[in-house]
Parts: C-alpha cells; structure tokens; sequence
C-alpha cells in the first residue's frame, strides 16, 4: 500500500522476482513513479511530459543512472548545452535545472524508498546534483532584454501618438481598416494600463471589468479579474484582480467610449462572443495582430527596433515604482509570486534615481541639523 504519492513500486522491493537490465528498467520506474509524484501535486500534463522528457535526456548525455549521477555532471551537461552548433539561451537552461532538481529532490528523499533501494541494490544511493552554485544565475541583464526594457514616459506618450495618427489617418481615407485600428490601439493602452500579459490581453472579456466599492467614482471599471493569469510552472492559469489606479485612471473613459457603441460594438462580430476585442471575422483577436499594432506604432513613433509589446508591461511596473506605490502592491499588481521577479521588471529612469538621492541627502542633512541643535 503506498504511503505516499510516487512511493517505489511493491514488485522492486518483492526479493523474489528478478529484473532484465536491471539499470534501465529502475531508472523507467523512476520516472513512472515521479509522474505519479507530480500529478499529485497538480501539475499539468504538459509540464510533467516536458520535465520527463529533459530528465530522459539528461540520463542518455551522461549514460549514468540517478544514484550514479554527481554535479560534474550535471555541469557538462549545461556546458554542452551552451557550446553546441545552437547554444540554448539562460532562461532555458534554468528551466532544464528545475526539471533536473526537482527530480533529484525527488528520488533522493527517503519517504519514497528509493534511497534505501538503490543502496541495496546498487550499492550507491541518489543525492542532489544541483545547487545554487552550479546553477545558471539570475541577472537583470539576462532576464530582462532590451526589448523588454520599460519605456520613457515620453517614449510611451510619442507610441500611443502614432498609434492614434494611425487611427486618424486610416478614418480620414475613407479606410475600413479604422475600426481595427481603434480596436488595437484601445488594447495597446489597456495593455499598459494594467500591466498585462500578453495572453491576458488578448484573453480579456468585457464581462472581466468590475467596480471598486473603495473607488466610486470609476464606475464599472475598478477592477479587472484577469482569468488567464500566468501560473506556478506546470499548475496552469491563475486567476488575479488587478485594480484601476489613480496614475492610470485615463483608461476608465478609454474603457467607456471602447465599450459603447461608437467603439467595440461597429464590429459585425460583436455579440458573437464576450471577447474584449472582437475580430473583423469571428472569435478574438489574435496575439499577432497585437503584435504587428505595436511593431507599427514603434516605427511611426521612431523607436527602437528591438522594443516589443510586453515592455508595456514592465513600463507598468517602473512607472508605478517612480510614482511611490508601495513595491508590494505593485507585486500583486502584475501577479508576481516573488519580489526579486518584480525588481527584475523595474528600470527606473536616471531623472527618478537622482531625485531620489537628492530626497536622501536633503534627509540626512535635517538630521545632521537636529543632532547639532541638541548638541548645542
């Protein structure tokens, strides 16, 4: 009777029956066991067959089995990894070390009886391979590319400018292509707005949109629960609210005027779906219209190239922080699990930076000021 979820199975502790190739087929109950482990845990099907599959791999570059297997290498492995023909980028190896510890952690505790198995058996038991010092490091620099950066408040401005010429322009012709247009340029802000995802914006319905009681005087716009959060690595989509904010609280009449029927409504496919931004065919709008909207509006504004639509949402995160919202609220905000990853999102400008050493001297100062009063 199993104890606990992934325990070793009974027959490879039954003395009596004999096993063919004994290495490979404990290493597959290994893995069966672990799947087992995992899917008591939650985790979604994709997930698991991922982490196997970068386990199995692991296990044929070493051509060693998991009570055989020491952190050299797990090292080579990252090693090779990096200096092949096509050297895989940081956050994948970090997400190859995850499935590496998290079965390591596994098969080396002792409540699932594998320890206890391979020392008799094998004569050598499974420990942890993968520790903070052999792992891929976490950096602003590797976690934050440049096309990631936030934008200015002046960048931002000039991006929405062209967005909204473009709008403009389109409508001044004569061009059915406004309303689409409108539409992007409408997600684009809601985008910023809210620090969103780029599968919650395109996911959003208008039916997401909701009151703040603490804050009347947004209507019906308050709040938004975005339903297709990103989750915990394998536990699939999580729900947050994300609140309407006073440095933000432009969207609530961008929001009213998308939502009545000079905006969303002109679609032909409008009540065809409760989707926020509904398709000139059917069904939601896609990720990549999104995209190319923000590619367009990022040249007519003369920006850099390498800017892409999810730097609105670390341009949220920054703007907040500069504008003194508390670091945890703005954590809750974006739905981060972790502080560090909000840190991560933050590049404040050099303008903010100096202001706020200048607030620490003019502090420090007062106080030398007291002290010397006293003294006095």
């Amino acid at each position: 009777m199993e104890l606990v979820p992934g325990r070793i199975p009974d027959y490879l502790l039954d003395d009596s029956v004999g096993l063919l190739r004994a290495d490979d087929r404990v290493f597959e109950a290994m893995l069966d066991r672990w799947r087992t482990q995992q899917l008591a845990r939650g985790l979604t099907t994709a997930h698991i067959k991922t982490s196997c599959r970068i386990v199995t791999r692991f296990q044929e570059h070493t051509n060693e089995y998991p009570w055989t297997w020491r952190p050299h290498h797990f090292e080579e492995f990252l090693a090779d990894l990096r200096s092949g023909e096509r050297p895989l980028k940081i956050p994948t190896l970090r997400s190859y070390t995850t499935a590496i510890r998290a079965f390591t952690s596994y098969v080396s505790d002792t409540r699932y009886g594998w320890v206890a198995f391979c020392e008799r058996v094998f004569n050598d038991i499974p420990a942890q391979i993968v520790f903070d010092w052999n792992s891929p490091r976490h950096s602003t620099d590797d976690d934050v590319p440049t096309g990631r950066r936030a934008l200015t408040r002046n960048e931002m401005q000039s991006l929405f400018d062209a967005a909204d010429d473009f709008v403009d322009a389109e409508y001044a012709k004569g061009s059915k292509r406004w309303l689409p247009a409108l539409r992007d340029s409408t997600a684009l802000k809601v985008a910023y707005a809210y620090g969103l995802r780029r599968r919650e914006l395109t996911r959003l319905e208008y039916v997401d949109f909701g009151p703040n009681p603490k804050v009347p005087d947004y209507g019906n716009f308050g709040a938004v629960q975005v339903r297709w959060a990103k989750g915990m690595k394998g536990s699939g989509p999580r729900r947050r609210t994300v609140l309407t904010t006073p440095e933000f609280d432009w969207v609530v009449d961008l929001l009213k005027h998308w939502l009545s029927p000079a905006g969303r409504e002109l679609f032909a496919t409008a009540d065809r779906s409760r989707s926020l931004w509904p398709s000139e065919r059917a069904g939601a709008t896609s990720l990549r219209t999104f995209e190319r909207a923000f590619a367009r509006a990022r040249e007519q504004a003369g920006l850099p190239d390498e800017l892409t639509l999810h730097c609105l949402r670390h341009s949220y995160v920054t703007h907040l922080i500069e504008a003194d919202y508390d670091p945890f609220f703005v954590q809750q905000q974006v739905g981060h699990q972790h502080s560090s990853t909000t840190s991560l999102y933050t590049s404040v400008s050099s303008d903010f930076k100096q202001k706020t050493i200048q607030q620490m001297i003019t502090r420090r100062l007062r106080l030398d000021q007291k002290d010397g009063d006293h003294d006095g």
